[in-house]
């Protein structure tokens, strides 16, 4: 998967890149963030990908709160980071009483989940973390097919500042276990690939 970047204005203010994110007509089926007040296109993902996240979301679904969801498409808003970011899954409590039909506050989520593309691993990696961080979300779970090392899954928590600490990490083949409140052991090895 590859992305394209569309340059802003440096002057421009959040409120012009999200009314520019929300007005314009982007390719259909296509995933469009804003990644450090640059918005960024991507193709969808591809079918490992999407086995990767399908997997996360059915061990989710036997632990979360009836009144909880989990997104696919949700667009999680970090102002201060200037972020529009989409993860793969989005886990918050289901709410009616947002700003917005296009998006949510990032502090609302309780668990992003990416599962990294070759193209673009560097924003899970680095950017959105820092941005997760930011926002308070209290865990972030990268799925990392192209780390330099061999697939690896990485639990990140604690977050202060732009900072996560690395709660676990595990090589896809091998339990990784998500804290309260999901308590839930997730077996990689029903990972594509391993």
């Amino acid at each position: 998967m590859s992305a394209l970047t569309v340059s802003q204005e440096p002057e421009q203010n959040w409120d012009d890149l999200v009314r520019f994110w929300e007005d314009m007509e982007w390719p259909e089926g296509s995933k469009v963030e804003i990644i450090e007040a640059i918005i960024t296109v991507s193709s969808a993902p591809a079918y490992r990908h999407n086995l990767i996240a399908e997997t996360v979301q059915r061990r989710l679904y036997s632990v979360i709160p009836e009144d909880w969801g989990i997104f696919q498409t949700l667009a999680i808003a970090v102002p201060s980071r200037l972020g529009m970011l989409i993860p793969d899954l989005v886990v918050a409590p289901r709410r009616e009483d947002t700003d917005s039909d296009t998006h949510i506050p990032a502090a609302l989520a309780e668990l992003v989940v990416e599962v990294t593309s070759q193209s673009n691993a560097r924003h899970d990696r680095i950017s959105k973390p820092a941005a997760y961080a930011t926002a308070g979300i209290p865990l972030y779970l990268l799925v990392d097919r192209w780390a330099p090392d061999g697939p690896t899954v990485t639990l990140y928590g604690e977050p202060k500042g732009d900072v996560y600490r690395p709660l676990s990490i595990a090589k896809f083949g091998e339990p990784i276990k998500l804290p309260a409140p999901f308590d839930l052991v997730i077996d990689t090895s029903e990972f594509p690939g391993t």
